[in-house]
This record gives structure tokens, sequence and C-alpha cells, in this order.
């Protein structure tokens, strides 16, 4: 299973281990690469269902980027019909991924946490039975 936290120009990619318990986030790719890099995740990994990080409002509502990510969604699905795209809530999830960063850098590095925050979107659908 893989899972995605979409951008304009910047794409994190997470993946679980095969027993669907732990994910582990992978890279961040430039957005125009990633139906390169799914179809590599299909053919190599085995990827057949993917989570795509749908960022809401505080409110929940569906909002302008949301509704972006959701067009770009809609590609990929066209795109990759074998695969099981799943929407998942996303809010404040590169938030999250921010802060272990700045815990964990060296000073004065600015880091793409992209691949951060689609892990930890991964590891929150995984726990709560998602993907069983």
């Amino acid at each position: 299973m893989a899972a995605l936290d979409l951008g304009e120009v910047w794409t994190g990619v997470a993946v679980s281990d095969p027993t669907r318990t732990l994910a582990q986030p992978l890279e961040v790719v430039r957005t125009s690469e990633l139906p390169g890099v799914l179809r590599r995740l299909v053919r190599e990994e085995g990827v057949g269902e993917v989570l795509v990080g749908l960022p809401r409002t505080l409110r929940g509502e569906v909002g302008f980027q949301a509704r972006r990510v959701s067009d770009r969604l809609s590609s990929l699905r066209a795109g990759f019909p074998e695969v099981r795209f799943v929407e998942w809530d996303e809010r404040l999830t590169t938030k999250v991924a921010s802060g272990l960063l700045r815990e964990g850098r060296r000073r004065g590095r600015r880091e793409r946490v992209d691949h951060l925050a689609a892990a930890r979107m991964l590891q929150e659908y995984l726990e709560l039975g998602g993907g069983a």
C-alpha cells in the first residue's frame, strides 16, 4: 500500500510494509513525475491501493485546495484503473510532520516534509484498520 501527499509542485510518497502494519516515508517527487513513480510502485512493489490526502478546511469542508487535489486524483484514477485510490482527510498532517522534522533537523537546512506527512497519514489509516 502507498500514500500520497499531493501538492502543486511536490508530492510526498510513503509505503507500508507487506503486513500493512508500519508506514515509512519513501521520497518526495515532482508532481509532474508522479505517474512514473506510481507505475514503478505498482510494477515492482505490487501496490494496488493508494491513500491520497484530501486537505479539507479546519471546518471539514472541501475548499479550493481540496478541489485541486480531487482534480489530480481524477487523472490518476483514469491512468491507473487497476489501483484503488482512497481519499483521506489529511487536516494538520503536514503540520505534525513539520514539527517532527523541526525536532530532529540541523539548523539552517530547509527540507521537504511531504513524504513524512504521507507516512503519518498512512500510519493513521493503518492503525484504524484501513486497507485490511
